[in-house]
């Protein structure tokens, strides 16, 4: 086409990036420049699968706005095995990705399925990508089992976000070169403090000790000690160990099973502080006031011998019984001195509820229940945070670089909206557009005893950014510390590995070097969400394949999420939630508002609002899109 003389030619927006699956088929760009997100339609998304690299050129706006566009190019296949369950329909064999990003079947051809069978758990290894006129196909390379096996959603899980679960041979040549006892060599010029009465308090099922806390008075004040596992002292910057961990960026907890960050022999033994036996130690030893407030402290390289292996539930019963054994009477003195602080600082203490799976003898889900958290959960909480506020001040006033643990101030707009629906209750958040953590703390306190505490509570934290590991030291909102690391998990947690590191190079009058602190913030803030949405999918796996037996129940909840498309309820006595879809609501219109997290039914009025008491009879199970659906009862 010839332009008219003086006429520019208008510009095509291009933008390149990763691409993002949607359950539905549709897709989105999410542009490298950080600009706004792409819309990709359903037609489009057959060329590409989640994880891909493309360009897009930007062809309008979708009905809500949002820039919508099409795949000019495919630019990088997301180097991928994709995991899930075989069918075979009129002869054709497909498998069906348990990564709903994935909305694409992909084929498996006749003579690439090897001796699998369909209804078998599968990973296969993608052959041909999509087109536009055809979809993926793949050759199968693993059978996981029968989609029903015990153990399954863990396999499944491994592959689908990708977990490194098996350690290289030079990982594991590594490890097996280790002694198996702390040598004379390794504790030189230590401090020896293996006559202190340090002990570990841990749940009942843990293996990996981290951390062993001792305490004595001091005066009128108080000495509090607590002695970190020396990873550092084993697993050296570079080393195939080092690698191996930095990959993993975090121990992952499965019910049941835990995928380590380090060998086991390293995990569970050497640097796990066993009791009755000698181990090396960085230990934080601060001087306490009366009043609990950390007078001084210092870090240093020690050799320890832990007590006692001790476990919540059995200290929380020795503490109520009162004369309980030292050290665990002054730790709880110390305990109630660093509550009150947190108190003062107006730290914000939410109080979630967690809960725990129990299984019988062939892996099955038998029952969900409530994991109450006492006193010695919250005895060793307090500790780690004292330990872990000193080494973030410790490296900061020396200027050394880090990865600090960051949670920023909330937005004003989140804070705008969280205000606009506590004022629907008659309740106020102080501080302005910038509340500080004071403002939730009192506020927490004054609904407390509310009915719907929990509910009211989620919408607090919803309220808040997610916490994130970075160079840069934006402070702790949340806990009110204007320094904060991590420290006190070197076993299970990359960031405290190298935490440790930083503490030792200066203690030595040297510098942590050969390290690129924003990648590595970026990665481990990564692996840990990785971690979270595995061990989530496994769990809502579980709680699908034991609600199948309860189709048909009526049961009581209460609405836990309020969207466009209906409410998400979650049952009293199971713990777990499902979908009422916006169309078995009744013949009304409703509309949502999101501010009020409430939908409105124009003609009748009703309104179905967040933390509202629901009946609901449970109508299907989904177990491979691992969701539930209600309908009213």
């Amino acid at each position: 086409m010839t332009l008219p003389h003086g006429a520019a030619a208008t510009p095509v927006a291009l933008a390149s990036g990763r691409v993002e699956g949607h359950p539905d088929g549709h897709g989105f760009l999410v542009p490298d420049d950080g600009s706004a997100t792409i819309l990709l339609p359903f037609a489009e998304m057959r060329q590409a699968l989640h994880g891909d690299r493309a360009r897009v050129r930007v062809t309008g706006s979708d009905a809500r706005g949002r820039p919508q566009g099409a795949i000019v190019e495919v630019l990088a296949r997301a180097e991928r095995r994709v995991v899930g369950r075989l069918h075979v329909e009129h002869g054709v064999l497909f498998l069906t990705p348990s990564d709903t990003r994935i909305a694409q079947n992909v084929l498996v051809p006749p003579g690439e399925a090897g001796r699998a069978r369909p209804g078998q758990v599968v990973t296969v290894e993608l052959i041909a990508p999509p087109t536009r006129h055809a979809q993926p196909v793949g050759r199968v390379m693993e059978v996981l089992g029968q989609h029903d096996d015990a153990g399954i959603e863990i396999e499944i899980a491994l592959r689908k976000f990708d977990l490194p679960h098996e350690f290289s041979r030079r990982a594991q040549s590594l490890a097996a070169r280790l002694p198996d006892e702390v040598r004379a060599q390794d504790a030189t010029g230590r401090c020896d403090l293996r006559t202190l009465p340090f002990v570990t308090i841990d749940g009942e099922s843990a293996k990996d000790f981290d951390d062993a806390v001792s305490a004595a008075p001091n005066g009128k004040g108080y000495r509090l000690w607590v002695a970190i596992a020396d990873v550092g002292h084993y697993v050296r910057h570079g080393d195939a160990l080092d690698l191996a961990a930095r990959e993993r960026g975090t121990s992952v907890y499965f019910p049941r099973r835990v995928i380590p960050m380090l060998p086991e022999k390293l995990s569970n033994g050497l640097c796990s502080l066993n009791p009755e036996v000698d181990r090396l130690a960085i230990v934080c030893e601060m001087a306490l006031t009366r009043h609990g407030s950390i007078e001084r402290y210092e870090f240093y390289p020690a050799l320890i011998r832990s007590q006692a292996r001790l476990t919540y539930n059995g200290v929380w019963r020795e503490l109520q019984q009162g004369g309980a054994r030292e050290p665990l009477g002054t730790l709880y003195e110390v305990f109630g001195k660093l509550a009150q602080q947190r108190g003062a600082r107006g730290a914000i203490d939410f109080d979630t509820l967690e809960t725990r799976m129990e299984f019988d003898a062939r892996g099955r889900l038998v029952r969900i229940v409530p994991e109450v958290r006492n006193d010695a959960h919250r005895l060793i909480e307090e500790c780690m945070l004292a330990a872990n506020v000193c080494a973030g001040a410790f490296l900061a006033g020396r200027e050394h670089a880090t990865l600090y643990r960051v949670h920023d101030v909330p937005t004003v707009e989140k804070v705008q909206a969280l205000r606009d629906f506590l004022a629907e209750l008659g309740l106020h958040l102080g501080g302005g557009e910038r509340p500080l953590p004071k403002d939730y703390a009192q506020l927490l306190e004054r609904i407390r005893t509310r009915p719907d505490f929990t509910l009211l509570q989620t919408i607090l934290l919803r309220s808040l950014k997610q916490a994130v590991y970075s160079p840069q030291n934006l402070g702790h909102f949340g806990l009110a510390f204007d320094a904060y690391v991590h420290f006190t998990s070197p076993i299970r947690r990359y960031p405290d590995l190298v935490v440790h590191r930083a503490i030792a190079a200066c203690l030595a009058g040297r510098r942590y070097e050969g390290v690129d602190w924003n990648e590595l913030g970026r990665h481990c803030s990564e692996t840990e969400r990785r971690a979270d949405d595995a061990s989530r999918d496994v769990e809502s796996w579980l709680k699908c394949q034991y609600m199948q037996e309860h189709v048909g129940g009526v049961f009581a909840g209460r609405i836990t999420g309020v969207t466009a498309f209906g409410l998400f309820v979650t049952l009293d006595d199971y713990f777990v939630d499902g979908l009422v879809h916006i169309s078995e609501l009744g013949r009304d219109y409703f509309r949502f508002d999101g501010p009020r997290h409430m939908l409105l039914g124009e003609r009748t009025g009703t309104r179905y609002r967040l933390a509202d008491r629901m009946k609901v009879k449970l109508v299907r199970v989904d177990l491979e899109g691992r969701k539930m659906d209600f309908v009213p009862a």
